[in-house]
């Protein structure tokens, strides 16, 4: 009997369904986080706060389908755009497999459980606050370099 390779292993992200390619998502919802790009070395940096329409105990936005035109910065991820985001979290299954690696043991198609990217540490869940009410500046003194949050 010949064992069928997983679809991540078999397809690219071009090639992906639909279903495929949101089933990448292992909802640890770090690329909600706040982030600024310092101009001078063009280091991305990230902060512990997250987007107004994160749920920060279920990890998932509360208006995903028009998330986009609802926050103007919100990147819709496509192959190219997964290319392009220099940002996107080491741990992102979409940057892995773009990078020729593969998912890690937590993620939930790997594990079968969407709990053991909040059980392995890799979410966000508990461990960032909302920008409602926070300015810029307040975001920027929450930068993890500053905050040591990983």
């Amino acid at each position: 009997m010949k064992l069928v390779e997983p679809f991540w292993k078999s397809k690219s992200l071009k090639e992906m369904s639909g279903a495929e390619w949101e089933a990448l998502c292992d909802g640890c919802a770090r690329c909600c986080l706040v982030k600024f790009e310092n101009p001078e070395t063009e280091r991305v940096e990230w902060t512990d706060v997250h987007c107004r329409h994160l749920s920060n105990v279920s990890c998932s936005c509360n208006i995903y389908n028009n998330g986009r035109s609802a926050v103007s910065d919100c990147v819709k991820l496509t192959p190219a755009a997964v290319a392009e985001i220099q940002y996107m979290p080491p741990t992102c299954a979409y940057r892995l497999l773009q990078e020729g690696r593969d998912l890690y043991w937590w993620h939930p198609l790997v594990s079968g459980d969407t709990e053991t990217v909040h059980q392995a540490g890799i979410s966000i869940r508990h461990k960032s606050i909302s920008e409602i009410g926070l300015t810029i500046e307040d975001c920027l003194n929450r930068c993890l370099s500053k905050t040591g949050f990983a």
